[in-house]
């Protein structure tokens, strides 16, 4: 064969081999990138309150049921506000400020009853302030609330979002919590830092604060004793807590409260004392799948000004939800 017509041959097919590599690697940019299956959704919040939207559906739409807004029509709203535990007085003044819109019919009223509802959750900060380096996070409340499912809750959504958590057993007085929170702190792949039981809990959150900055964790999270809140000399011991972290690291990111939702009003009451010895900054509120008095999470922002971050709403890790006013106020309404 011509040494030329060879070349000629060569090059071609050469021209053909990168040419069709680079269409096959411009044919794969243009694909679509693999798409992970989209996760289950979680079960539906409206569901997830069934008690609380029953209970207030079921009055509601008997008062929505009259024909006129007179004032039995009013009176049978603010009872049924009062029944979900929203309290006396914040039921009272929304059914005031709805009547106040002049609604024509049952639906506008219901309407202006939801952006009441709304008007008092929406504008607060709901996320977990995380100035510091790490972040200290103080969990407080009465016993029996569940804080110590909450705080592993908490670390692993946080763990979720890119941050390393360590827990600091406080709770250095009831026989079970240090190995309750070390059987949860496993079970979300956190480090943990306790103590001897009976030790002094202020000593352990200084401890596992010193832990966290040596380790390079991103938040520290605190358990603390479950204490009731007209207890004078349990909550002086809190102060110190709060008092020692404070100095550790020069300021808590977040004091976080966590409340039962079954207590209803009772709850308001709490929010208040804790809120005086150790300044909350946001409260969980627990069991909310188990209850009827969903209400008192407006009962708490609109007494008290202290934002609800996260509803429990069940048992699993993934059972801590970020409080959303307007996925909230839909599903308290959804059967009114």
């Amino acid at each position: 064969m011509d040494p030329i017509l060879l070349i000629i041959i060569v090059a071609v097919a050469a021209l053909l081999v990168v040419g069709g590599g680079v269409w096959t690697a411009r044919r794969r940019s243009q694909l679509p990138a693999a798409v992970k299956p989209p996760a289950l959704p979680s079960k539906a919040l409206a569901d997830r309150l069934g008690k609380s939207r029953r209970a207030l559906g079921d009055r509601l739409r008997t008062a929505f049921g009259r024909e006129e807004l007179d004032g039995q029509f009013w009176e049978a709203v603010e009872e049924a506000l009062i029944a979900a535990d929203v309290g006396v007085a914040t039921s009272g003044s929304v059914v005031t400020a709805v009547r106040r819109t002049n609604p024509e019919d049952a639906a506008a009223a219901k309407a202006a009853l939801r952006d009441e509802m709304l008007e008092i959750l929406d504008g607060a900060d709901r996320s977990i302030n995380r100035a510091n380096d790490p972040s200290v996070v103080m969990v407080v409340g009465v016993n029996g609330v569940g804080k110590t499912t909450t705080i592993a809750k908490l670390a692993a959504r946080l763990r979720e979002e890119g941050a390393d958590s360590l827990l600091g057993a406080a709770d250095t007085f009831r026989a079970a919590a240090d190995s309750q929170l070390r059987t949860w702190a496993d079970r979300v792949g956190v480090d943990i830092v306790a103590a001897e039981a009976g030790s002094d809990p202020a000593s352990v959150a200084f401890d596992a604060y010193q832990a966290a900055k040596s380790r390079g964790k991103d938040v520290l999270i605190v358990d603390t004793a479950g204490r009731l809140h007209s207890k004078t000399n349990l909550m002086a011991e809190l102060a110190k807590i709060n008092r020692v972290l404070e100095s550790a690291a020069g300021s808590i990111d977040e004091v976080l409260l966590v409340l039962d939702a079954t207590t209803g009003q009772n709850g308001v009451a709490q929010t208040r004392q804790f809120t005086e010895t150790v300044g909350v900054t946001g409260v969980v509120l627990t069991k909310m799948d188990g209850t009827a008095k969903g209400g008192i999470a407006i009962a708490v922002e609109k007494d008290l000004g202290i934002p609800i971050k996260f509803i429990g709403v069940g048992e699993g890790v993934d059972d801590l939800v970020r409080f959303d006013p307007h996925e909230f106020v839909d599903a308290l309404l959804a059967d009114a």
